[in-house]
């Protein structure tokens, strides 16, 4: 759940850095550093070389991050840090260093697939197809008589596959009720759990939503502190025991952390690496009110989930299945909620298919009833959506955006659950629409608004 300003930062300056670095690798030469490697916290990650476009990257679960090439044996990675790679008598790679930490090669002999570097191989031609029906309570239907425009989908759909959109993973569109839309690339398709990143956040909006409406919780307006009699917070004061649900759910909590000022206290790398990131959270200093300025915060959901937990007796992820999950046909998903050190590199985020992820959204959209039956009472999807605060100059409600796209000089208003790399679910009221996209653009900025601005929305544009 990782939206990192100063990561993002340290890497744009890295990138400006290493356009002016004269140092050339081959490809052969990138695949003597491909392997299975040690990792922090007795994890792995692997290095592979990219044949589409000359670069080596370092892959963590399935995110990946390219490293540039500095000196011999020798690549910055997205933060500016220095890896330093290692070779025995024989020269061969053996392992690499980073921040004084050393990691020994695991594994030499890794296949990775061709698909993992091109969106769709061949470079084939794009035709329409209606998305297929399966039994997972979604309707499909075909893009015909919805408004959508399909030349431009197709103009979008050959540049993706030609690589002018990298790193793209998935899009859907539903329209009025149906799927109408659905394509995917690299090694990604419908049966694939994608992570969310921050996107999970608004997932946990909802289960703060129906917590309260089943009593487990009060209400919005009760206090955190109480919640969590065994910590004793540092900084504390009439200030801090002031903080309320509603402050979680609206990034208004008035604590030192805020992903957009590179001085925060609450920084999330240090809290990721944390023993207890509840604790670290409510540790902080305040810098505000209760109910101040808005400032986007990860320790805020991380807190909420765990008052549901606490309140319900159940994981988060089991007080989801049995109470949203199961009512919009959810399946498959994968959610390890630990807010500690051992989710460091997960940040306690949900994985969905991007199918379910569109689901929520359309649940969303149908002010919380999903087949007749109210899974989210109205009157919490009412408040979720509505502006609350405003975080990094856009509204904000109840871990929801509230923004809007131009397309060729029309606006167009959208709720949004959004997260790093591309994981966007859109709900287009006016448009009675849901967009969905998927995408590896981690700590860089992704295409994915401006597919649907160049694309999607133009087709709404009143004509003369």
């Amino acid at each position: 759940m990782k939206i990192n300003f100063l990561f993002t930062l340290l890497f744009l300056y890295s990138f400006c850095c290493s356009a002016q670095n004269d140092y050339k690798v081959t490809y052969k030469q990138l695949k003597e550093y491909e392997g299975l490697y040690e990792y922090h916290n007795q994890k792995t990650l692997k290095i592979a070389a990219s044949p589409k476009d000359t670069v080596l990257y370092a892959i963590i679960n399935e995110s990946k991050y390219y490293l540039t090439p500095l000196e011999k044996d020798v690549f910055l990675d997205m933060t500016k840090n220095r890896i330093q790679f290692f070779r025995n008598k024989k020269n061969k790679v053996v392992r690499y260093s980073v921040g004084g930490d050393t990691f020994n090669l695991l594994d030499k002999i890794l296949k990775f697939p061709k698909k993992m570097w091109y969106p769709r191989l061949g470079n084939p031609r794009y035709v329409y197809q209606q998305p297929e029906q399966h039994n997972d309570g979604l309707a499909t239907g075909n893009i015909d008589r919805t408004g959508l425009n399909q030349a431009l989908l197709a103009e979008m759909m050959q540049k993706i596959i030609a690589g002018e959109y990298p790193n793209v993973h998935s899009i859907l569109i539903i329209k009025d009720g149906q799927l109408v839309f659905e394509e995917y690339f690299y090694e990604h398709d419908r049966n694939k759990l994608h992570e969310l990143r921050s996107a999970t956040k608004s997932f946990v909006s909802a289960l703060t939503g129906i917590a309260i409406e089943k009593g487990f919780i009060k209400s919005e307006n009760e206090l955190v502190l109480p919640y969590f009699p065994e910590y004793t917070p540092e900084h504390n004061s009439v200030a801090k025991k002031n903080i309320t649900i509603k402050n979680l759910l609206t990034n208004q909590t008035g604590l030192d952390c805020d992903v957009s000022n590179p001085q925060s206290v609450g920084d999330e790398t240090t809290m990721n690496n944390s023993d207890d990131w509840v604790k670290f959270t409510l540790d902080l200093p305040m810098i505000d009110s209760a109910g101040g300025k808005g400032m986007y915060c990860s320790g805020n959901p991380i807190t909420l989930g765990r008052i549901i937990e606490k309140t319900t007796q159940k994981t988060l992820a089991g007080f989801a299945e049995e109470h949203l999950f199961n009512a919009i046909g959810i399946k498959k998903y994968i959610w390890n909620f630990k807010p500690d050190k051992s989710s460091v590199e997960t940040f306690c985020q949900l994985y969905l298919s991007s199918r379910d992820m569109a689901k929520f959204g359309l649940l969303y959209l149908n002010e919380g009833r999903w087949n007749g039956k109210q899974v989210i009472p109205k009157d919490w999807i009412h408040k979720s959506l509505s502006k609350s605060s405003v975080v990094q100059g856009v509204n904000y409600g109840y871990l929801w955006w509230n923004k809007y796209l131009d397309a060729e000089g029309v606006r167009y208003y959208t709720y949004g659950a959004q997260g790093n790399g591309g994981q966007k679910i859109y709900i287009w009221p006016e448009q009675n629409m849901i967009t969905v996209t998927t995408g590896g653009n981690y700590n860089t900025q992704s295409p994915s608004d401006e597919l649907l601005k160049k694309y999607v929305l133009p087709a709404f544009n009143k004509k003369e």
